[in-house]
């Protein structure tokens, strides 16, 4: 009797393994399901071409292109066409950092000054206080400063990492949330100093080396290969090709290429399978602290599907946004740069991960795909259209984005005329931590030109307000104001985005 009952146990004992087996096999068919899926998105989107990896319990499910790598052009996006991961980057600068903190010669509360006694932000307290941990979460207290690469490509790290000493307190130290690129430069600086290599040799050698990324580059610099896609744009209704947009000052913030199939192998990594061909490359407690919660991030300040998605909380961790769906936590991340997109997402309690690139921009499709992927291979369920919920929820983000103009341009004084002749506004402009911009007139007309490269021209709005017509037309318009000097009625300084700058030259006056 005592045989026949252990035989029953045994035999339940296996039914229930091979019924956990079978529930986390993919199915074929849900492969084909998707792929079909995602095509179809593709074009409902208007995405020239896109990159999708998908893994599932330390296997490859997907890894495959979509569409074509420049729009008008027959060469089709493959698993090994090259995309940019921009600000999926930021991960990997963490998993560097955490690899540093397994050897022992750094700490995430260490302070930044430790390792970079020199590094300064305006606030002192800030500058003594500033850990390792809080150049990774967003929460410093700084505001946006990504001007100083993209209008300024020409800064090195070092220079802009300087220029953050000049930087205004937005909020309280570790008291609010704002998106700030400039500390991940920051923090591959720290990685530099303590590692004694660049921050680029460093992702080389001990990140894409090791998990077998053949393909992947650190930099746009470096990133020399034929099989790339084009970056695109829609300007005036019509998607067009446009210059590529260099991350390379603020690597550590967003640098990355790669493809499909090398992406596959960091999100396998990313599922903790950090031990690779018998090394451990990192330790399973330190991805555990960099996938934990760290700062609370309102919802309002999170993106947009979470009035989708309904997350009872959302978090960043350690270069990982996060919130729950289903039950499950997710960690994810974009990365958005002109004219290219790319989404991550990792369910860890489910070994599943999906990583989409792609070659327009903002294609918000990213959200609707990674959802979709998520419902299908995690939870069993194909009912949800997210491709259609998510385009009408952001076809109206974009109208409502479109009303503040509207209002502006409503109340705009069409009588007025300069306070002065347009030669009066011409001269050198300058802030210590913004930078340089030149005004000069030229057949009538004045244009401004922000360092060596970004330019624009000044068509007068009203008073001694004008309206900035971006060289880069993708860039759309804004708006730069002159300020007069109370007792000489002379131009004394222009605000531009949010800053100021004094006048240090003039012409004409």
């Amino acid at each position: 009797m005592k045989k026949i009952y252990s035989l029953f146990l045994l035999t339940l004992f296996t039914g229930c393994l091979a019924s956990t087996a079978i529930a986390q096999t993919v199915r074929q068919s849900d492969v084909d399901a998707f792929d079909k899926y995602a095509e179809a998105a593709r074009q409902q989107w208007n995405v020239p071409g896109m990159s999708i990896a998908i893994v599932k319990d330390g296997k490859v499910v997907l890894s495959k292109g979509y569409g074509v790598r420049e729009l008008g052009k027959s060469d089709a996006v493959n698993a090994e066409t090259l995309f940019g991961a921009m600000s999926t980057t930021k991960a990997m600068t963490a998993v560097a950092m955490g690899m540093l903190v397994d050897e022992g010669k750094v700490s995430w509360d260490d302070k930044v000054i430790k390792h970079l006694p020199g590094f300064r932000v305006a606030d002192p307290y800030v500058t003594n206080e500033l850990k390792i941990r809080d150049l990774f979460t967003h929460n410093a207290g700084l505001g946006n400063a990504d001007f100083l690469w993209a209008w300024t490509p020409e800064l090195s790290s070092d220079e802009i990492a300087w220029r953050m000493q000049y930087a205004p307190q937005a909020y309280s130290f570790r008291g609010g949330y704002t998106y700030q690129n400039i500390m991940y430069l920051v923090a591959g600086k720290v990685i530099e100093r303590v590692s004694r290599m660049s921050w680029e040799k460093f992702m080389i050698e001990r990140i894409f080396g090791p998990l077998g990324m053949r393909s992947s580059f650190p930099t746009l610099a470096m990133s020399r290969y034929e099989n790339r896609s084009k970056a695109h744009f829609e300007i005036e209704k019509k998607v067009e090709v446009i210059p590529e947009m260099s991350v390379d000052s603020a690597a550590a913030a967003g640098a990355v290429w790669s493809t499909s199939d090398d992406i596959a192998k960091w999100m396998i990594f990313n599922l903790g399978a950090t031990t690779v061909n018998g090394k451990e490359l990192l330790k399973p407690a330190t991805l555990a602290e960099i996938l934990k919660p760290q700062a609370i991030i309102p919802t309002g300040q999170f993106y947009p599907t979470t009035r989708l998605t309904k997350p009872h909380w959302t978090t960043y961790g350690l270069g990982w946004f996060q919130q729950d769906y289903r039950g499950e936590m997710v960690n994810m991340h974009t990365g958005s740069l002109s004219g290219r997109t790319a989404i991550v997402g990792l369910i860890p309690d489910k070994k599943f991960g999906i990583y989409i690139f792609g070659n327009i921009d903002h294609a918000e499709v990213r959200h609707a795909l990674m959802f979709k992927a998520f419902d299908m291979f995690v939870f069993g369920d194909n009912s949800r259209d997210w491709s259609t919920e998510a385009k009408a929820l952001y076809d109206g983000l974009s109208a409502e984005a479109e009303k503040p103009l509207a209002a502006v341009k409503s109340m705009r004084v069409q009588t007025t005329k300069p306070t002065l002749p347009l030669e009066a506004y011409a001269g050198r402009y300058y802030d210590p931590f913004f930078g340089t911009m030149d005004v000069t007139l030229a057949n009538g007309k004045l244009d401004l030109k922000v360092g060596k490269v970004v330019s624009g021209a000044l068509d007068h709005w009203q008073n001694d307000t004008f309206q900035v017509v971006w060289s880069k037309r993708w860039w759309g318009v804004d708006f730069i104001a002159f300020q007069l000097h109370p007792l000489t009625n002379k131009v004394s300084s222009v605000t531009i985005s949010g800053a100021t700058l004094r006048r240090v030259e003039t012409k004409g006056n």
